[in-house]
């Protein structure tokens, strides 16, 4: 998997980290039980601070897509990520509702923003098909 960090976008590096790796994941680049590079090395490779790897890690470890181990390091969890329940949905409805409030004041319409969605998931199907 291949990592482009935008170090002069708005968007904090350790959150298009934990970005990147998540859609490793629903892309299938990465898989279950997969090692992942140290948070030294990743930093080193990515010319980035290690507190930078170490919050996307963090993150990654809270919300249940990476195992971090002291023997075997950081590896994708074996057992898959966690599947969406309550919670899930609604932290889901949460971050839409601005985006699609941002939409609407901006005139896209419903079928516009569902296109796009759906172009969203099927790029993310078709990598995954991959296999």
């Amino acid at each position: 998997m291949y990592i482009t960090l935008d170090l002069e976008s708005e968007e904090p590096i350790y959150t298009q980290l934990k970005y990147q790796i998540i859609a490793g994941i629903a892309k299938k680049e990465l898989s279950p039980g997969e090692a992942l590079p140290s948070v030294r090395s990743l930093a080193a490779d990515l010319s980035i601070n290690l507190h930078t790897v170490n919050k996307a890690y963090q993150q990654l470890k809270q919300e249940g897509f990476i195992l971090i181990h002291r023997q075997k390091g950081v590896v994708v969890n074996p057992d898959g990520v966690p599947k969406a329940n309550e919670a899930y949905w609604s932290e889901l409805e949460s971050k839409l509702h601005p985006l699609i409030a941002e939409a609407v004041c901006r005139d896209v319409q419903e079928k516009d923003f569902l296109q796009l969605c759906s172009r969203i998931f099927a790029n993310f199907n078709m990598k995954g098909d991959k296999s």
